[in-house]
């Protein structure tokens, strides 16, 4: 068998979207892949995980060692105050297929992907793993929130009855290239450059909803590939990992635009549309709108496990994982925009 070996055959689910591309570029791209493994990269197209028998065609097929699972249904704030009861179910039915049927295929480990939502809205900062389940999330999301938290429910008990290895990580924010520019059902800052790029094109001015005051701390989507390839090599733990720059956050050739409009980690969401407007020197009239919208005012995570020590440095490439230079494994030298951002809304 190739976990025996060595070797792995890594099934990636959701291997289309934001973090999929990330993985797959990392892996093509700058020679992340490793000689003893083998990686499948899958989406939509190829099965309907909310279905059973599809999931389980689809570890038949490719009967994989590892999995690294990110296919969720997943959209924007609108998107989940419209289909909370959607984003439940869909997600619960995809994650019990997923990981039901990578114990049933004898599967070695399977890192999950979660969100920062799952945390309490109601909770003392700066927050971290083992405060996932203190409190109900945000009312806005609760239906995916408590989807994904179930993740680590179902991780801990195929570790109690089984002995499996399963785990998650909880990236913070994440934006880079595939992202999803949808004003309507994007995240915020694909949103606020699309917003900011139509606003310039056409020389109106710029409504942005919101106080700007809730604050997010960020993560460039290559750099969040580069450690999930390292939770699936190198973390052995069924508890549940934030990943994180730490408090470094600085720039390199491959962040290119994007860097600017988010160089401070915990930055109030006003600041990264000034950062926006300065980028693309516009001139044009913005407004905050206070309309009756609130969302979480921090989503500061502090992290417990291994990674907490990870920060952000690309000066530094190194030929071996180091917790201290993680993006430095390989270099990230793909551009991400042109100055006017349009290849940023094609790249979604």
């Amino acid at each position: 068998m190739a976990g025996k070996t060595g070797s792995m055959r890594v099934m990636v689910t959701g291997g289309s979207g934001l973090v999929g591309k990330a993985i797959e570029h990392v892996l093509k791209e700058e020679g992340g892949a490793r000689e003893e493994e083998e990686w499948i990269c899958l989406s939509s197209k190829d099965a309907n995980l909310i279905d059973v028998a599809e999931t389980t065609a689809l570890f038949q097929k490719h009967r994989p060692t590892h999995v690294i699972h990110l296919a969720a249904m997943v959209g924007g704030l609108f998107k989940n105050m419209r289909q909370n009861l959607d984003f439940w179910r869909n997600n619960m039915y995809i994650n019990d297929n997923v990981l039901q049927a990578a114990h049933d295929f004898d599967v070695v480990k399977v890192v999950s992907c979660l969100s920062t939502c799952i945390f309490p809205d109601k909770t003392t900062y700066p927050i971290n793993e083992t405060m996932i389940h203190n409190g109900p999330p945000h009312e806005s999301n609760f239906g995916y929130a408590y989807a994904k938290r179930m993740i680590d429910v179902h991780n801990r008990a195929y570790f109690t009855q089984y002995g499996r290895r399963y785990t998650s990580v909880i990236p913070t924010n994440v934006f880079g290239p595939h992202d999803n520019f949808n004003i309507e059902d994007g995240h915020v800052l694909p949103g606020l450059i699309h917003k900011t790029y139509i606003a310039k094109k056409e020389g109106t001015s710029l409504q942005v909803w919101g106080s700007g005051r809730p604050r997010r701390q960020f993560i460039y989507s290559l750099d969040l590939a580069r450690l999930i390839l390292w939770v699936l090599r190198e973390y052995n733990e069924v508890d549940p990992i934030i990943l994180s720059e730490g408090k470094l956050w600085t720039s390199s050739s491959g962040y290119t635009q994007y860097t600017k409009l988010a160089r401070r980690m915990r930055c109030p969401l006003k600041k990264q549309q000034m950062q926006l407007l300065k980028l693309w020197s516009s001139k044009e009239k913005w407004f905050m709108t206070q309309a009756k919208l609130m969302v979480s005012l921090r989503k500061l995570p502090a992290m417990l496990n291994s990674a907490s020590t990870f920060l952000i440095s690309p000066s530094h490439h190194s030929t071996k994982p180091s917790r201290r230079h993680v993006t430095g494994l390989w270099p990230t030298t793909t551009p991400l925009a042109n100055e006017d951002g349009a290849s940023c809304l094609t790249a979604g």
